[in-house]
C-alpha cells in the first residue's frame, strides 16, 4: 500500500477535527489542525507499526468533508 485516506471533518459538537480512515479502524481527532496532523501520523504508525496490519503507507491523505447549508 502506498497511500492511506483519511475523511476529516470539523466536529460540530465539541469543536475541533475528527479524522476516520477509509479501510481501516483507524479513527483520531485533534483541537487544530496541527494537532490532528501529528495525531494522524501517530495513529497511522501505532495501526501499521508491527506490520500485522500491512505495510506502512508512504502517503497519508486527508479529505477535508464539510457542510454547506444555504436558505432556500
Amino acid at each position: 500500500m502506498s497511500e492511506i485516506i483519511f475523511e476529516v471533518q470539523e466536529d460540530a459538537a465539541d469543536g475541533g477535527f475528527v479524522a476516520t480512515a477509509l479501510r481501516h479502524a483507524i479513527v483520531t481527532q485533534g483541537e487544530t489542525l496541527e494537532e490532528l496532523r501529528a495525531m494522524v501520523r501517530d495513529a497511522v504508525n501505532c495501526h501499521f507499526g508491527d506490520d500485522a496490519a500491512g505495510p506502512m503507507p508512504k502517503i497519508i491523505r486527508l479529505h477535508f468533508v464539510r457542510d454547506e447549508v444555504l436558505a432556500a
